[in-house]
């Protein structure tokens, strides 16, 4: 078949671009994509909004110390890129001036690209960011690229093979129709326009992905039938790694394409600039695939083809086709091989291939900081099942090499950095990670994996449902499950007793304040009994591997509840709002409780755990794993491992 002619057209301030397949319209010189035609469809963005709602990139930062601002991001100059045969690349780019008034204008300048190429069923975005000499401090906290679809045509989203359904209209938000819940986001719908969705809980946080499980979600049309997916074909341009938590879509209908922010971390991961620091990244390209069927029997397979295209991106990525300098190739780019292994003797006395571990290059340079690192690129994979593993196309540079492997607390990071060359693959052989131990575990609860996953989630309150995630491996994304600690433990604080009690049925997912009289948040002390034949003498630990707090007092007594059995307290701990967004971890970080072994006894022994702040509904700590280590001796210790062959 011939190929369908590229066309580029303006008229008045707008300039279309059309491949024959995709026709988009954008407001120029600003950059906002006002209409995008496909499949029958006159326009696939919402013909409600404005003009400058439909399609847009926008940004949260401000100065230092200074309050939040937003601003949408626009051009103030369009020009065509590249155009031939095969592709057309269009800017829209607005440049600071370092002369401009200082604190009203955004210290960047910024490049937004949109491409159509010829017989490609949808179309690409990037944004070029950059700091010129002379720019005065400012602090980034969120960027993203923003889409809102036609409301009467867009109802069915899908963000995995499950979590996929019938979404709310954006009127079911209002008060008429909804009633707001004690977190601003989550709205009753007890009267919404679908009465199917009556007596459900709607907020966008439910539908949160971590990046390394997300990279394709979208949105399937009625009449006609269309798919529209934004589709991330590499995870490397966005912040806070593989671990990172975005949202994706929600009610609207929207679809997001998020680059930096800092749900389920806090400010912490925000990323500041100096006075006069230079930088300079390109965010995307993302690519919004589209695709269609006539017949409504076959609108799933829509989401299955577009799996197939993701897959497809993800192989050709670094992409070739892409105009800006800046946008690094494959052949300029590098990679990094290596095997990984884990060393802990008191479970082994070889070396344990570090199976399935996540090991990622990112400038951040203290073990578990790629977390915060929200102004470079990362580059992740998992190990196989002998702990290999191979990076491919890194952009050269200096980074660390961190990582970390299931079942061992803690942050991996190589003891030097890593140089990544363009055209060259580094071989780094034999690695060894060696997790926090210094003495035979006493006991343990958990599986370290940064998630409090393997804990009880409780069912949640039938007034406060979200039908996706009843009998739902995430049934953690219910709305209200704080409160169910309450209902469990509505006088008495849990009790787990070591080789009796089972996390998965014993320990509440999420360290929170109970429910008193008058709706009074009161603090709650979790107790951990064990039994000891014998208490060795020297300084016992308590490991506590943490996967998510948010404005937590924790303390950590033995045996006894005054100030000389006080053995740990970190005042102020998190803020990753995650108990209130669904979530089952957030930001990782692992303390230790060291104390003598003069505070043990022969026989039945306590520690107590206690959640020392009152007055929030929404604080919590969720526990990873917990273990007790006694003093290491001379029985306990193992011989040397011997060396790799």
């Amino acid at each position: 078949m011939a190929k369908k002619k590229m066309k580029l057209s303006s008229q008045g301030p707008y300039v279309t671009l059309d491949n024959g397949l995709v026709k988009l319209t954008i407001l120029k010189p600003q950059g906002y994509l006002t209409g995008i035609a496909y499949g029958g469809m006159d326009n696939l963005l919402d013909v409600k909004s404005n003009e400058s709602s439909r399609g847009y990139w926008d940004i949260n930062w401000s100065l230092p110390g200074g309050q939040d601002r937003y601003d949408l991001l626009k051009g103030a100059e369009y020009s065509v890129i590249q155009m031939n045969k095969e592709c057309l690349e269009v800017s829209f780019k607005n440049t600071y001036d370092p002369s401009s008034a200082r604190g009203t204008n955004l210290p960047l300048s910024i490049d937004i690209r949109y491409i159509v190429r010829t017989d490609v069923s949808g179309f690409y975005c990037y944004g070029i960011y950059e700091r010129p000499s002379g720019c005065p401090a400012f602090d980034l906290a969120q960027t993203r690229l923003v889409f809102k679809l036609r409301r009467e045509k867009f109802h069915y989203m899908a963000i995995t093979d499950v979590k996929q359904r019938v979404m709310p209209m954006p009127e079911d938000l209002l008060p008429d129709r909804g009633k707001q819940l004690i977190v601003p986001e989550s709205v009753l719908l007890v009267n919404p326009v679908n009465p199917d969705l009556k007596g459900e809980v709607d907020d966008k946080y439910m539908y949160s992905m971590d990046n390394k499980d997300s990279g394709l979600h979208g949105w399937i049309s009625s009449g006609p039938i269309i798919g529209f997916w934004t589709i991330f074909p590499s995870q490397e341009f966005r912040n806070g790694g593989p671990t990172k938590q975005n949202l994706t879509v929600h009610t609207g209908p929207t679809c997001l394409a998020m680059f930096q922010g800092t749900h389920y971390i806090g400010l912490d991961i925000v990323a500041h600039f100096e006075e006069g620091e230079t930088w300079k990244k390109v965010f995307g390209p993302v690519f919004v695939y589209l695709n269609s069927t006539p017949e409504a029997s076959k609108a799933h397979n829509l989401w299955t083809d577009a799996k197939k295209q993701r897959l497809f991106e993800e192989t050709v990525w670094p992409y070739d086709f892409v105009s800006s300098p800046y946008y690094i190739a494959a052949k300029d780019r590098g990679s990094v091989s290596g095997r990984l292994f884990a060393q802990d003797k008191y479970v082994s006395g070889s070396l344990i291939p570090a199976k399935n571990a996540y090991v990622g290059l990112s400038v951040a340079t203290t073990a578990g900081s790629w977390q915060l690192e929200s102004k470079g690129y990362q580059f992740w994979v998992q190990t196989d099942s002998n702990g290999n593993f191979t990076i491919k196309n890194v952009i050269s540079g200096v980074y660390g090499l961190h990582g970390w492997v299931p079942g061992f607390m803690g942050d991996y990071l190589n003891k030097e950095q890593i140089t990544i060359s363009e055209g060259k693959q580094t071989q780094l052989g034999n690695l060894t990670y060696v997790p926090p131990r210094d003495g035979p575990t006493v006991w343990e609860i958990g599986f370290p994996d940064r998630t409090a996953i393997g804990d009880y989630v409780p069912d949640v309150n039938p007034m406060y449902v979200n039908k996706l995630f009843i009998n739902s491996p995430e049934k953690y994304r219910q709305y209200g499950l704080w409160d169910r600690y309450t209902d469990l433990h509505p006088e008495l604080d849990q009790i787990f007793t070591v080789g009796l009690s089972n996390p998965k049925t014993d320990w509440f997912f999420a360290h929170v304040d109970r429910r008193g009289p008058g709706n009074k948040y009161l603090p709650t002390t979790w107790t951990i009994t064990f039994n000891l034949n014998s208490v060795t003498t020297g300084t016992y630990q308590l490991r506590l591997s943490i996967a998510s707090a948010t404005r937590s007092d924790l303390e950590v007594h033995v045996n006894h509840m005054d100030t000389g059995h006080l053995v740990f307290q970190e005042m102020n701990l998190g803020t990753d709002n995650t108990v209130c967004r669904h979530g089952i971890h957030g930001l990782y970080c692992l303390f230790s409780a060291n104390f003598p072994s003069s505070l043990l006894v022969k026989g039945d022994n306590s520690i107590f755990l206690t959640q020392a702040r009152g007055g929030d509904s929404l604080c919590g700590v969720l526990y990873d794993y917990l273990r007790l280590e006694a003093p290491a001796t001379a029985e306990s210790s193992v011989s040397l491992y011997p060396p790799i062959e």
